[in-house]
């Protein structure tokens, strides 16, 4: 029996052996005197009724300390071992909305409770008005799915440099989270760009039709890093004598299949890949790291969709080749079988799509 339950008589027998529906009574009667005057309570009148409280609530219905809980989770004032206590009741209906808003609650206590229970009370910390480093540090440690999402959705939240790495990890399966971390005002430039790398094109282009300008821009130049660091090192081709040559042909009206074949047939890669940029709409940056790939499709997919024939396809693969190798008879006629069988509308969907690469 505490100080508090031996100044009320018969309130310790109450509580010891009580139904729950009398100590709910009890509790909520106790409660509505501390909230009709709460806002002009000293500090030994709190503790008071913190007293009477704690010993109260715990042995109330469901109902009624949830009731509670909603309650005093709204008061800058309400019983500090009661807030507490409710937090840390296993059942979320109790400890949701005290952990989800009460000031009472300090760092310490919310890493705590952050650390023992289980993803419904970590989701209710997600929607706290303000969220430390310290407790998202737990939050991303220990919370699945919907917490990292919650948690990376609050503006309100603060991340270390280690949790938003870790973010950025899991962002790389979830293009939720994806999203969630694109709009972040805190966000790094470092931090976007690792978040663009790990990223399907789709995410890319949904995240730049919901960032503010200024985020589309930073997307942009992140996006340029990410394609120059994926080209192959050594020497990069200057492709400008051959985009002159290319945009000359253009004006003359002459840029076509016959222009092209006699680039690819006189072994001149750069004019090859310059034409075929200029006439697919696909960037001169994304088409050429496409063909620099280990595999010849990229030509096949751009020829169908140019409607080219076959002779300027084959010349265009083998100039794929290059001078020092010589592909066998049996890999040229598979190339062709390939060609004949691609579907225009197939070809055409995935040019669209390295299209789109380049409006984000």
């Amino acid at each position: 029996m505490t100080v508090a339950t031996s100044l009320i008589p018969g309130l310790d027998d109450i509580v010891k052996r009580g139904d729950p529906r009398r100590r709910g009574e009890i509790a909520r009667a106790i409660s509505e005197l501390y909230f009709q005057d709460s806002a002009n309570l000293r500090p030994e009148l709190i503790d008071l009724f913190d007293n009477l409280l704690i010993d109260l609530v715990p042995h109330a219905e469901l109902a009624s300390r949830a009731d509670l809980a909603e309650r005093f989770s709204h008061l800058n004032n309400a019983p500090p071992h009661l807030i507490n206590q409710l937090a840390r009741e296993n059942e979320i209906m109790v400890a949701g909305p005290v952990l989800r808003r009460s000031p009472v609650l300090d760092d310490a206590a919310l890493v705590e409770i952050a650390r023992l229970k289980g993803q419904g009370h970590l989701l209710a910390m997600t929607e706290r008005p303000t969220l430390s480093a310290a407790i998202t540090d737990v939050l991303v440690e220990r919370g699945d799915r919907d917490v990292v999402r919650r948690a990376a959705g609050n503006a309100g939240a603060s991340f270390s440099p280690g949790s938003y790495s870790e973010m950025i990890k899991r962002a790389a399966r979830d293009g939720v989270l994806t999203l969630k971390i694109g709009q972040r005002n805190d966000l790094s430039g470092e931090n976007l760009k690792e978040l663009l790398d790990g990223t399907l094109d789709v995410i890319r282009r949904r995240l730049s039709t919901v960032v503010n300008p200024a985020r589309q821009v930073e997307i942009k130049r992140a996006l340029a890093a990410i394609e120059e660091a994926a080209l192959p090192p050594g020497p990069r081709r200057d492709f400008s004598a051959a985009q002159r040559t290319v945009l000359s042909l253009h004006r003359e009206g002459h840029l076509g299949e016959s222009a092209l074949l006699g680039f690819a047939k006189a072994n001149k890669y750069e004019e090859s890949i310059a034409s075929l940029s200029a006439m697919s709409g696909v960037r001169l940056s994304v088409l050429e790291r496409l063909i620099l790939g280990d595999r010849y499709d990229p030509i096949l997919i751009v020829g169908r969709v140019l409607n080219l024939g076959w002779p300027t396809v084959r010349a265009l693969i083998l100039l794929w080749y290059g001078p020092h190798r010589i592909p066998a008879d049996a890999d040229i006629e598979a190339a062709r079988a390939n060609f004949t069988r691609l579907m225009p509308t197939t070809a055409e969907r995935v040019v669209n799509f390295w299209r789109n690469r380049q409006t984000i």
